[in-house]
């Protein structure tokens, strides 16, 4: 795990979310309050302002393929 990491790193911020919240279907958290999720995460040093649609999607998508994969 890095040190630190922005919306540039949708991989990591999936992981970290798969590991706080491993009981929440990443699909059905509304965009505003992912932003705030990840905004809160440990290690998290990206700029609030810096996030747009297709980061958070991107973030969405990594974090529900590691949701799908600790199901299995």
């Amino acid at each position: 795990m890095p040190a630190t990491f922005d919306w540039d790193d949708p991989e990591e911020i999936g992981i970290q979310l798969a590991d706080k919240f491993p009981d929440t279907d990443p699909l059905s958290v509304r965009f505003t309050d992912l932003h705030k999720w990840v905004t809160g995460l440990a290690g998290f040093s990206g700029d609030p302002k810096l996030s747009n649609e297709g980061k958070l999607e991107a973030i969405q998508m990594a974090w529900l393929e590691e949701h799908n994969d600790r199901k299995q």
